[in-house]
Order: structure tokens, then C-alpha cells, then sequence
């Protein structure tokens, strides 16, 4: 996204009055979330298919992730095309149904109240995806530029419209008999067309851009790039096809061997430009976001093992479990707490010292925030996210109120951190 000087190419992007309120969001729903987990740890012990589960899942989804995404991609985007954000009352206006939608949806999986609750939050949900997508749809049209990692940013939108729509007719699916069997049963789809259509694919398309230029690595392979768009693309509409034409199990095994063969063709790329880096020296974000593309691979070899299980034997909750765990406080929020801090001080430098800039003297993005207090987060957040996981598997309550207590410090020093780098003010020096 940004280069070694800072006030070269984010100059040229979308106002950080846009894009703050994503992030500020982004940090409270954490926070949110870390103490709905601790509050309600105990369900984890029981089935996946609960209200309390089901709400803290959507807040990590959509208050936390998505919206963090959202706020990041209205930045990226204009400069991945070199180009401007085609409106920025789009912008605001995705900004605010998602923020209206979250909580109303939330409540009403909190109470289980599939009527009013639910269907308007999840209304609200499907309009801010949709504003967002007619907003990059438009810039990139616009832009008469072709960029394999905005086409990785818009089609990921497209399946995140998707899957936020299928998550509508699952609501109205409860009184409504919508869909030929019960919403339970569709779960899985909606879940992993956002996991893979929304998360990865956008993971993969805008990573490939950052990991290289904040490694100051020269290493660029748009046609490898091209083959994990296909592949990931491929895959997941060939799994559309099995889940609701094909009965068989067994048959999942093809999309998820070709989102595997994507993922290793993704950390192939990661390692070529790790190989290729001019910057020896990595630093703390980079090392906890680089985690999360490991963390993929593990992943779905997690997913191959649930799937033979279900082909050949009964799945364990605990396991289905500890594989969303992983998901969302594992994959998505690691890579949310580095790259949080890899591109929002950039944001508040060009908003502090866009103008100062020529007169030297000012202080370096990274100096916006609190090193110490980052590094002591990431390891509270690997002990307490690692303690969570393992008293899933072990059904252990004692283990999981140590685990999410964690992450709850965690959560409070990520948004300490955010906030100071938001309140940062020039020196009158």
C-alpha cells in the first residue's frame, strides 16, 4: 500500500474522515466480542449451533473483520488502480448500515428472535455490503486500469454480497419456508462462502500487494497471482454445485484439495518474496500477520479431517468448534492486529503531516503508536488464544475463562494502541 515515504502514494487516496470510523468500529467490536466470550465460555463445551455462538461469530464476522476490511479497502483500492474512490457519500453510507446492521443483527441471534431483529438487521447487512460493491465496482470501471489484486478486491465483494444475502434467506428461511429444507442445513454454505469467497480470496489479493512492499522485496508474479484467483474461484463454485446438487461427502474433497493447492501456491508466493526482501529485519507486525497465512494451511487440513469425518464417522462438536475458534480469533484476527498497525498510521501521518512533510522534522508513521504495548498484546494474544483452543478440545471451563480473560487485555491494549495513533496530534515544537 505505502511505500518508504509516506507521502508519496497515500497522498493521493481516500480521505481518512472515510475511513476512521471503520476502524474505530472495527476495535470497539472487538472488545465487544473478547467479553461476550468471556461472559458466555461455558457454551463452547456444548454444540456449535447456539445463539451465544452464533452472535459472537457475527460480531468477529462482520463488526470486527469485515468491517476493518471495509475501512482498509476504501484506502487500498484508489491505490491499487491509481485512481480515486468513485464516492465518498457511498463510503459513509456503507459505513452506516453496517454499523446500524451489527448490533441489531447480533441482538437478535443473542435472543434467538428470528423475526424483526434479525431480518432488519440482516437488511441493513446486505445494503452496506451492497453500497461498498457499487462504490469499488464503479472506481475500478472508472479507472480503465487492470490490477489482478483489485479484481481479487471486487470479486471477493461479490461473493461477500453473496454470502451475506444467502445469510438473510437462511433468517427468513426460520418462519418461512424459503429454502427445501431447514437453515441448519445451509449453514456450512454460508459460512465458507464467506470464509473462502470473502476473507481469503480478499486476504490473498491484497497481501500479495502488501507483504512484498512492506518487506521492500522486488518479487511480482501476476500470472501465479492469476492461477489462485482461478483456482480459489473454481473451487468454491464447483462446492456450490456439490452442497446443492450432490449429496456425497466424498465429492467435497475436490473444491478443498483446490483451495489447498491455492493456499500453497499463496505461501509459495509469501516465501519468494520473503526470499527477495531488501529489509532483513521483520518487524512485530509483520511477524503476527505472517502467522496467518501459515495458520491457513493448518486450517484446511483441519477442514479435510471434519470432512472425513462426516464421510465415514460422526463429527465431534468440540472439533467443529475449535475450527471456527480458529477462524476468527485465530487466521482473521492476527492478521487484523498486524496489519491494523502496518497501515493506520499511515493513514493519521498524512492526516497530521501531509503538509509538514516538506519542512522535515516530523516523526515516522510507526512512531505513532506504542511499541511496547503492541509486543506485550501479541503475546498475551498467542497465550490466551492458544489456552481458548485448547480447553475447547479438552471441554475444560477453567481453561477457557483464562483463555478469553486474555484476550479480553488483549483487545483492551489493541484499542489503546488504535486510539493513540487516532488522537495523535503534531507537536507545537
Amino acid at each position: 500500500m505505502f511505500d518508504s515515504n509516506p507521502n508519496s502514494a497515500i497522498s493521493k487516496t481516500t480521505s481518512y474522515k472515510v475511513v476512521l470510523p471503520f476502524y474505530i468500529y472495527a476495535g470497539i467490536s472487538f472488545l465487544v466480542a473478547s467479553l461476550f466470550l468471556f461472559a458466555h465460555s461455558e457454551v463452547f463445551i456444548n454444540h456449535y449451533y447456539q445463539p451465544k455462538i452464533l452472535a459472537i461469530t457475527h460480531i468477529m464476522a462482520l463488526g470486527w473483520a469485515t468491517m476493518l476490511i471495509l475501512g482498509a479497502s476504501h484506502q487500498l483500492v484508489p491505490v491499487f488502480i491509481e485512481g480515486r474512490l468513485y464516492s465518498d457519500k457511498l463510503a459513509y453510507l456503507s459505513f452506516l448500515f453496517l454499523a446500524v446492521g451489527v448490533p441489531v443483527l447480533v441482538y437478535g441471534f443473542y435472543t434467538f428472535d428470528m423475526n424483526i431483529p434479525a431480518k432488519l438487521g440482516g437488511i441493513f447487512v446486505v445494503f452496506a455490503v451492497l453500497t461498498f460493491l457499487i462504490n469499488l465496482a464503479v472506481s475500478i470501471i472508472k479507472s480503465n486500469r487492470d490490477n489482478i489484486h483489485a479484481m481479487f478486491v471486487i470479486t471477493a465483494t461479490f461473493w461477500l454480497f453473496y454470502t451475506v444475502l444467502l445469510g438473510l434467506i437462511l433468517v427468513y428461511n426460520f418462519n418461512t419456508d424459503l429454502l427445501p429444507d431447514h437453515s441448519l442445513h445451509f449453514l456450512s454454505l454460508h459460512a465458507h462462502s464467506g470464509i473462502l469467497g470473502w476473507f481469503l480470496l480478499l486476504i490473498v489479493g491484497v497481501a500479495s500487494r502488501l507483504i512484498p512492499m512492506f518487506l521492500i522485496s522486488k518479487y511480482t508474479n501476476d500470472r501465479l497471482l492469476w492461477w489462485i484467483y482461478a483456482v480459489i474461484n473454481v473451487a468454491l463454485i464447483l462446492y456450490q454445485c456439490i452442497f446443492i446438487f450432490f449429496d456425497n461427502g466424498l465429492s467435497l474433497f475436490i473444491p478443498v484439495i483446490m483451495i489447498l493447492i491455492a493456499i500453497s501456491l499463496f505461501v509459495f508466493y509469501c516465501i519468494r518474496a520473503f526470499q527477495n526482501r531488501m529489509r532483513s529485519k521483520l518487524d512485530e507486525q509483520m511477524k503476527i500477520s505472517l502467522i496467518s497465512v501459515a495458520m491457513m494451511l493448518f486450517l484446511i487440513l483441519l477442514f479435510i479431517i471434519i470432512i472425513s469425518m462426516l464421510c465415514f464417522s460422526e463429527v465431534k462438536p468440540s472439533l467443529v468448534l475449535t475450527y471456527g475458534f480458529l477462524i476468527f480469533f485465530g487466521w482473521l484476527s492476527s492478521l487484523m492486529l498486524g496489519m491494523t498497525f502496518k497501515t493506520l498510521p499511515f493513514i493519521v501521518w498524512n492526516k497530521v503531516y501531509h503538509h509538514r512533510a516538506a519542512f522535515g522534522n516530523t516523526p515516522s508513521p510507526k512512531e505513532l503508536f506504542e511499541h511496547t504495548i503492541f509486543k506485550i498484546m501479541c503475546i498475551i494474544y498467542l497465550i490466551g488464544f492458544s489456552i481458548f483452543a485448547i480447553g475447547i478440545i479438552l471441554a475444560s471451563p477453567y481453561l477457557l475463562k483464562i483463555g478469553a480473560f486474555l484476550i479480553i487485555i488483549t483487545s483492551i491494549l489493541y484499542n489503546i494502541n488504535v486510539f493513540k495513533i487516532i488522537l495523535h496530534k503534531a507537536s507545537s515544537t
